[in-house]
């Protein structure tokens, strides 16, 4: 039980498909002669922060011998994979559902509760306004970048499509944000919350206590890698 939980809380430090539009974008865009560098150090940092995480939890939190792994049998497997399928399905989607209809309102209603044909005006907008100066010490207080961020929760991909809606085209967000700015973004993209996907799936699996843990660690972490790629980039760029 303690290695199941380990592995489901570490498993959203490791980079999915969904964070590779966010990679491509910003590589791309601010780091073009080392693109595919980038694309390989954010990949393999992940995985490195994931095993620190893993060290810290088994030393603090998850305590205790190493239990023998048992290889199951494939019916097994295949029955424990259907069940899981059909209770995500079941429980895991109303969650989902309901986060994309909070998204769906944020972005498109104004605080009077009107709706709103301006992206700067929506509620989301506001509140990303409102936790913008947490990024500051990182190197991107822009509500926009915020607001994309919070988008991101639902679904990775949207992180650029928001920030293209926002900023207008690649060129103006390359001209909004230095290499030293990008850096420390790209680190907190891939190190801060999954998606509510995963976190669903969480909960479903270890309760709403431990989903929210892990969002909060996780927005934790991601804040001190960042900070620490910020000051390390400010020197090289």
């Amino acid at each position: 039980e303690r290695d199941r939980k380990m592995t489901i809380l570490l498993t959203p430090f490791m980079s999915c498909s969904a964070k590779l539009p966010i990679y491509s974008l910003f590589a791309a865009a601010f780091f073009p002669d080392y693109a595919g560098l980038v694309m390989v150090l954010l990949y393999f940092g992940g995985i490195v922060v994931g095993v620190l995480a893993a060290l810290l939890l088994k030393s603090t939190v998850f305590k205790g011998e190493a239990v023998p792994f048992v290889l199951p049998g494939l019916k097994n497997v295949a029955q424990l994979l259907w069940e899981k399928a059909r209770d995500f399905l079941q429980k895991a989607f109303t969650v989902i559902f309901a986060a994309t209809i909070v998204i769906w309102f944020l972005q498109n209603f104004d605080l009077q509760l009107s709706l709103t044909a301006y992206p700067q005006d929506s509620i989301l907008a506001q509140i990303a306004g409102d936790i913008a100066p947490l990024f500051a010490p990182l190197g991107f207080a822009d509500w926009r970048i915020s607001t994309a961020l919070i988008a991101g929760f639902m679904a990775k991909e949207s992180v650029v499509s928001t920030l293209l809606i926002l900023f207008g085209s690649t060129a103006a967000l390359s001209a909004a944000l230095t290499p030293a700015q990008a850096a420390p973004l790209l680190v907190f993209c891939l190190l801060y919350t999954p998606c509510i996907a995963a976190v669903a799936a969480v909960k479903r699996e270890l309760g709403g206590k431990w989903a929210t843990i892990m969002v909060v660690n996780q927005c934790v972490v991601a804040w001190v890698c960042a900070l620490l790629v910020r000051l390390v980039a400010v020197m090289l760029f």
